[in-house]
């Protein structure tokens, strides 16, 4: 394609616009629509003839605002959250995200351990397999509304204890697929730090408090808005630093700007940052797949996809059950956290470094594919699921009520 930059932004958010009305139109999901309208313009996307719609200039500028597309998710959705409620869950969640992780985790082994794999593949799978993707589920909680649901007090709290593992999980293959060792002194360090900063942070901005409201009482939204971006990129960038997923960084300052007086001057500017970013974020994440790649990992993927959901669910209901949440709140758990997205890729990236099977990155591209439509289908529909599994196995009945469910 040649053309310039600002032409091909403007065609992609052509495109994005039409999945959007698209979407609206068949009351779906927005977001496999957008990861399927990237892969049909990306880099990789065959040239038919003399028509070629590839978006090769402006792919590298579009990722990084899809990069801020996370942010925006994250941030917004830890200004739905209380602190002080996250950390009398302390217990639950670190309960939880145990359990969710040793089912998940084991799974993700036993699938390649079936197909015969070695050990550095096996772990590669596993990591992609357990790791749910922060920028969907986020997406899914603020497009369904059910942001202020007692369950997703868990869900978010599974995110954080996600990133623990992705942090501690990331210092151990990197190690093994890159050098054919690693150390544990190196890992100890790695998961110290990210828990750190993490408990650290939110401790801390609770401290400060009062200083945060007083840098905010500003009459100007123009300075205002900047102030919070100031915030939310820094803090984001900080993470990234020092490997705790930026995204986790804008959860973070989320979580510490709701406990302020400016909560909802915050929420409604930020609000359209959100939207926007959001959807380019899913779109670049389509940019980055290779479609023709993708016909050998059909069965594997499938496999994999399977496995994902049942293990999800399973775990999600043990994990709600032993909170304390209903039936209906801990399978609304397993469902909604069936997404996959961003770690998954990651790990299929550092595969390719290191020179395991050449499958590996058309399988976890069209695993997460496969996902980024199930799991939104699934999280939509968790109430028609719930129904029919409650006939089954003798939960109680829904109510009539729609603003229950």
């Amino acid at each position: 394609m040649h053309s310039n930059i600002l032409f091909e932004i403007g065609l992609a958010l052509c495109i994005v616009a039409v999945a959007g009305l698209m979407a609206a139109r068949l009351r779906f999901s927005i977001v496999p629509l957008l990861i399927l309208a990237g892969m049909a313009v990306g880099p990789h996307a065959p040239v038919i003839g003399i028509l070629d719609f590839r978006f090769v200039e402006s792919a590298p500028l579009i990722q990084f605002m899809g990069r801020l597309g996370v942010l925006f998710l994250l941030f917004y959705l830890g200004l739905e959250f209380s602190v002080g409620r996250l950390l009398k869950a302390g217990k639950s969640i670190f309960f939880g995200g145990t359990i969710y992780m040793l089912i998940n985790f084991s799974l993700g082994m036993a699938l390649p351990f079936l197909w015969g794999w070695s050990i550095r593949e096996i772990l590669v799978v596993a990591g992609i397999i357990s790791i749910s993707s922060s920028a969907i589920v986020a997406k899914l909680l603020v497009d369904l509304k059910r942001t202020v649901r007692a369950e997703t007090e868990m869900i978010l709290g599974l995110m954080l204890y996600q990133d623990v593992f992705v942090a501690v999980y990331l210092s151990v293959v990197s190690g093994l697929v890159l050098t054919g060792s690693t150390s544990p002194k190196g890992v100890l360090i790695s998961a110290s730090i990210a828990l750190g900063f993490m408990l650290g942070f939110i401790l801390i901005g609770r401290k400060l408090a009062p200083q945060i409201n007083k840098l905010l009482n500003v009459p100007s939204n123009e300075i205002f808005m900047l102030i919070v971006f100031a915030l939310l990129t820094l803090v984001a960038g900080i993470s990234e630093t020092i490997h705790v997923a930026e995204a986790i960084g804008a959860l973070l300052v989320g979580l510490v700007l709701a406990e302020t007086d400016h909560f909802e001057r915050i929420e409604h500017i930020v609000v359209p940052f959100r939207d926007f970013f959001g959807a380019l974020f899913f779109f670049s994440f389509g940019l980055s797949i290779d479609p023709l790649s993708l016909s050998g990992a059909i069965w594997p993927s499938l496999a994999a996809a399977i496995v994902t959901i049942i293990g999800n669910f399973i775990s999600g209901l043990i994990v709600g059950r032993k909170a304390g949440y209903s039936h209906r709140g801990s399978t609304n758990i397993g469902l909604t956290i069936t997404s996959r997205g961003e770690f998954s890729i990651i790990l299929a990236n550092l595969a390719k470094a290191g020179g395991l099977l050449p499958i590996l990155q058309p399988f976890a591209a069209l695993y997460v594919l496969i996902l980024a439509i199930l799991g939104p289908l699934l999280t939509k529909e968790s109430k028609w699921i719930y129904t029919k599994l409650a006939k089954v196995f003798g939960w109680p009945a829904l109510r009539e009520k729609k603003s229950n469910f």
